[in-house]
């Protein structure tokens, strides 16, 4: 099972190496303590806590008395000549001082005073009274602590603060190696998995059958490499995952690690970036040192492209020093030092491999490349199987033809809709998640969520109209795809939605059905002109689907006479001057000439078509305004046609 943990074969495992390599850990040897990593956070709430316990410390042991404030008239003439003040200081015209007996003033009792003295108070009398009573004159007011309370507890708190740094720039030193504290800067973030926390397999992917079968022989040497070293054979040192977001390529590399049961680095590409340069290769440093110390092992990079981009060109005009490219030959260099049998491979991940390094790609580093491509309908149906293990489903529920009807997703597009399809039921009440939650998830996901907004009748009926168009026009022209739903109700940024999905996964196009797909997306445009002879703003997204498809077929595809079997480029940027042209005017203009007639020539047998069968136009809109959504039955029993295959339709005459 996948979440069992498999101890390794001790006939298969790799002999201990020599300790002085540093590649693998002698057996027996105690382990270092792990060391904490130095944290910022638990640093502040260290100091806080040291300047409270100085705080209680001074409170409890040194308080500072307590002092009530008296008039210097009557009450403190008064208690002098009573011969109650003890001694006295004073400073400019404050007098502090200390009684004898506690006395108590409107309220307050204290044994300290202080009092202020008025500026026409006679000093010469005073000072008598006080000789005669013989209260002590000080320079310094009673009661100020000695020196060494005074250095104590004034500077408390900073002997405590750097006592804390030298234990932690003490005891990071011992831990760390030379680097100390500062080293942790240029450790490797990379998470470390052990193969008792690694419950994912090749169980748990599917849909990719084609990529699992390259990495085969990856999890083959890891376990077995004598196999492979008896007969001079060399494992790739680096394996390369490409392919479109989602389609599984981090979840493809956990299950090489769960199922060669071997330690798993995991990092991003972007972890290694700092802006001091030399952080980043440091960080490669420790990372491959960690692999080669626990090895056999399998360093994971994801997002490769953030540090493996091309140098040079347009894109480094800052030349070669920054941190990126230092970053980047490091990952050269440690992987031009590996060993046949250090048993470190190195996976990694990227959604654009055209804009990598060539350096990258040369035998000896990253020498295998292998292309996660989007899974087919059984692929698709193999990926709902595995998301919904979890999943209560109902007796309704279809993963055949929801895998048909999902054409172009990914595997993260496929969970995401289980996800999806499981809060809904929530939402309903449904104790299990049935097939119309899992097709009102798939609207939502591909058309928007429904938008709560008041249309007019007259909006409602033009709008009525022209997804009609749409779906009347798909379900009469040969080569177009079926439809599967046509709705008036707000989702998105669209008013109305007319959805049309192929039955089987398209990898390849005919020119006919790409003028079919012209014709689908002129569909509303010409039952809007048919009806009401005026047209609106809510064909944007079709002008712009219909304009996309005829210039690929005059420019990518060669379908044009005039232009013939030429390509010619979208944009007119080069890589040494951006923005310079390689088409003369003349052929752009032949383009654009040519994108127009195969749209004027589509719209007019549009036209053509819609208004020879008006009759089925107005059946699909009445019945459309009634129920505002109708699925793929009901939108062909409204126009009285039957749902007919794409392939059955091409073929008809």
């Amino acid at each position: 099972m996948a979440n069992e943990a498999r101890a390794p074969d001790p006939r298969t495992a790799p002999p201990p190496r020599d300790p002085k390599r540093g590649h693998h850990r002698v057996s027996g040897a105690p382990d270092k303590p792990p060391m904490i990593p130095f944290s910022p956070r638990r640093f502040l709430w260290i100091l806080v806590a040291l300047f409270a316990l100085n705080y209680l410390f001074v409170a409890l042991f040194a308080p500072p008395p307590s002092r009530i404030q008296v008039p210097y008239s009557p009450f403190f003439l008064e208690q002098v000549r009573g011969g109650n003040v003890k001694e006295i200081s004073s400073q400019g015209d404050t007098i502090e001082g200390e009684f004898k007996r506690e006395r108590r003033f409107e309220g307050d009792s204290a044994t300290h005073f202080d009092t202020e003295v008025p500026t026409f108070a006679n000093d010469r009398q005073l000072s008598e009274l006080l000789e005669v009573q013989r209260v002590r004159v000080t320079a310094e007011p009673p009661g100020r602590r000695s020196l060494l309370e005074t250095l104590l507890f004034s500077f408390g708190p900073t002997i405590l603060i750097v006592a804390l740094l030298i234990w932690l720039f003490r005891r990071a030193a011992s831990g760390g190696g030379a680097g100390g504290m500062l080293s942790q800067f240029g450790r490797s973030r990379a998470k470390r998995v052990e193969p008792s926390q690694q419950h994912v397999t090749f169980e748990d992917v599917a849909g990719i059958d084609e990529a699992e079968n390259e990495l085969v022989e990856v999890v083959d040497f890891l376990k077995n490499p004598d196999r492979y070293l008896k007969l001079g054979a060399r494992i790739p040192r680096g394996v390369l995952l490409s392919g479109l977001p989602g389609t599984g390529k981090t979840l493809l590399a956990r299950a090489v690690a769960g199922e060669a049961d071997v330690p798993f680095f995991s990092g991003s590409a972007s972890e290694f970036i700092e802006a001091i340069v030399g952080v980043g290769a440091s960080r490669v440093r420790d990372l491959f040192a960690q692999a080669k110390e626990a090895a056999p092992a399998i360093v994971f990079i994801d997002e490769l492209d953030a540090i493996g981009r091309a140098r040079g060109g347009t894109q480094a005009l800052g030349g070669g020093h920054d941190e990126r490219e230092q970053t980047l030959n490091q990952i050269l260099t440690e992987m031009d030092g590996f060993e046949p049998t250090d048993g470190v491979i190195v996976l990694a991940a990227t959604n654009r491999p055209e804009i990598l390094d060539p350096a990258l790609l040369r035998p000896g580093r990253f020498d295998r490349r292998v292309a996660v491509q989007p899974p087919d309908a059984v692929g698709r149906r193999m990926i709902l199987e595995v998301h919904t293990r979890s999943v209560p489903l109902g007796d309704s529920v279809d993963l055949e033809r929801l895998a048909q009807s999902t054409p172009g997703m990914v595997g993260a597009d496929l969970a995401n809709l289980v996800n999806e399809a499981a809060l809904l039921a929530a939402r309903r009440g449904h104790p299990k998640v049935e097939y119309e939650d899992f097709t009102d998830a798939l609207e939502k996901i591909v058309l928007g969520a429904e938008r709560k907004i008041v249309l007019g009748e007259d909006d409602r009926r033009r709008i009525a109209y022209h997804e009609s168009g749409h779906a009347l026009v798909g379900m009469l022209t040969p080569g177009a795809d079926p439809v599967r739903k046509v709705s008036i109700i707000p989702r998105g940024q669209a008013l109305g939605v007319t959805l049309s999905t192929p039955e089987d996964d398209r990898f390849n196009y005919s020119e006919e059905e790409l003028r079919a797909k012209i014709r689908v997306a002129l569909g509303g445009r010409g039952a809007e002109e048919v009806v009401f002879s005026e047209v609106t703003t809510g064909a944007e997204s079709d002008i712009q689907q219909a304009t996309t498809i005829a210039r690929g077929m005059v420019a990518r595809w060669g379908m044009s006479e005039q232009i013939g079997f030429v390509q010619i480029p979208q944009d007119g940027a080069t890589p040494f001057l951006p923005g310079a042209s390689e088409v003369s005017e003349a052929t752009r203009e032949l383009v654009d000439r040519e994108v127009r007639r195969i749209i004027e020539t589509e719209h007019e047998g549009v036209d053509a078509l819609l208004r020879e069968n008006r009759e089925k136009l107005d059946r699909l809109v009445e019945r459309l305004l009634e129920r505002e959504t109708l699925d793929q039955d009901e939108a062909y029993a409204a126009a009285g046609l039957e749902p007919v295959s794409a392939a059955s339709r091409s073929s008809a005459p």
